[in-house]
């Protein structure tokens, strides 16, 4: 069974996200696989082994982001490829669709494509659907679970109201939520092989495309207002007073 985990490299969780020249910026932190990604590559690790086959991790990013995809192979994927051209510039989730659906078929002969439910920075969950549609795949979605059995796969669908219990024949694709099990941490030997490999670049030119134009572009973006916030402290000698002195204090400021 062949199976694509799509990752994305995004800016670590810790890291401060502020405006600067109508711009995101995260200063100098590091960047990582996307948390929800680390999901998505266990999942399909859990398919390898129980169905046995490849794992490949894809990514499309700039050429830092082999550095996402080296964490992908040394959690256990079995290859990673690129997607990178200097003729990328802001992609939406559309345009990101567009060139997934276009490397996937390059890859050939795959059964099974496995996202994470988001990303962390810009987190609208929306590439995963999109993709299915350019693929004309089915979509099996918030999956903690899933089973694959004669040329179909069924997941157990987690929401916060419950489960859902879905099936579809593959190819197919599917998002994780947490569910699925905890990412296994790379081993050694991963982390070893990781380190040494060389990871296919692919460009616009080698899936046959041309940049997508965004549908959606982000205009500006500013950093929210600053708000000067004063603490005062109701102190007095037993409760009663600390309550009434309170009491005056919010009916002067006519709270209530």
């Amino acid at each position: 069974m062949k199976i694509i985990v799509c990752i994305k490299q995004v800016p670590d969780s810790e890291a401060k996200v502020v405006a600067a020249d109508g711009k995101a910026s995260w200063g100098d932190a590091p960047l990582v696989i996307n948390p929800f990604d680390e999901y998505a590559v266990e999942g399909a690790l859990q398919q390898k082994e129980a169905q046995g086959g490849e794992v490949i991790a894809l990514c499309l990013g700039p050429e830092t982001a082999k550095e996402a995809l080296k964490h992908a192979l040394a959690m256990g994927s079995d290859s990673a490829i690129l997607v990178s051209d200097p003729a990328l510039g802001a992609v939406d989730s559309q345009g990101a669709a567009k060139l997934l659906a276009a490397a996937i078929p390059k890859i050939g002969g795959v059964e099974m494509v496995v996202f994470g439910r988001q990303t962390l920075d810009d987190g609208t969950g929306l590439t995963i659907a999109q993709t299915a549609r350019v693929l004309g795949w089915p979509l099996l979605s918030f999956a903690g679970a899933i089973k694959v059995d004669g040329g179909k796969a069924t997941v157990e669908r987690v929401f916060e109201e419950g489960k859902q219990t879905i099936s579809a024949s593959l190819p197919a694709v599917v998002s994780v939520v947490q569910s699925i099990g905890e990412p296994r941490y790379p081993s050694f030997m991963g982390i070893r092989k990781a380190s040494k490999a060389v990871i296919p670049q692919w460009s616009l030119a080698d899936l046959g495309v041309t940049a997508p134009t965004p549908v959606v572009t982000r205009a500006a973006l500013d950093n929210p207002p600053s708000r000067d916030v004063t603490c005062e402290i109701i102190t007095g000698e037993t409760p009663a007073q600390i309550a009434e002195a309170l009491a005056e204090k919010i009916l002067a400021e006519k709270v209530l």
